[in-house]
């Protein structure tokens, strides 16, 4: 079993395998509509909404699968893969991962999901939020949908985790020798 250069803190390990758990349960609830549940939301006219066309379920079924195949890249924190190119890869195959080519998409991804999930909750309290039949469905929604809000975060402080390791802890070995 290959290790890391430096040991990983436990709770960054935890966190990165806590961040695909994160985009779980949205995905789940969007497979309920593939599967042919309305999921409690309503058309314009109050009917329940199904999804119907085939685009729209390949469509739901790429997007469960990218989001959870993104949030599995935070591994990549708190791996040895991040720190040395996997064999594989053409070109960089077992070359050492700059910790900056890691670092800084880290940290833009991050930011951009806190951007997008805040948007995309900016409606939930309020009466502008989606149509449901009950207040029991519209809660299960939020309830899978809530987790995404601490994926951003997660990865900013898991991410400060892999530059501690990474950037500011062999900084700190150089100037003791």
């Amino acid at each position: 079993m290959q290790t890391t250069e430096l040991p990983v803190p436990r709770w960054a390990h935890w966190l990165a395998h806590a961040i695909p758990l994160m985009t779980l349960p949205s995905g789940l609830w969007r497979l309920g509509l593939i599967a042919g549940s309305s999921m409690g939301m309503l058309d314009d006219a109050g009917r329940p909404m199904y999804v119907t066309s085939t685009g729209e379920k390949v469509y739901i079924v790429f997007l469960t699968v990218f989001a959870e195949a993104v949030a599995l890249i935070a591994f990549g924190l708190v791996k040895r893969w991040g720190e040395v190119a996997p064999r594989w890869i053409p070109i960089i195959g077992g070359r050492p991962v700059n910790p900056w080519a890691a670092i800084v998409p880290a940290i833009l991804g991050a930011l951009a999901l806190i951007a997008i999930w805040t948007y995309g909750f900016r409606d939930v309290f309020t009466a502008d939020f989606l149509p449901f039949e009950s207040t029991g469905w519209a809660a299960l929604m939020i309830a899978c949908y809530a987790p995404l809000q601490l994926w951003g975060p997660a990865l900013l402080v898991l991410t400060w985790a892999y530059y501690r390791r990474r950037v500011s802890a062999p900084a700190a070995l150089l100037s003791v020798r």
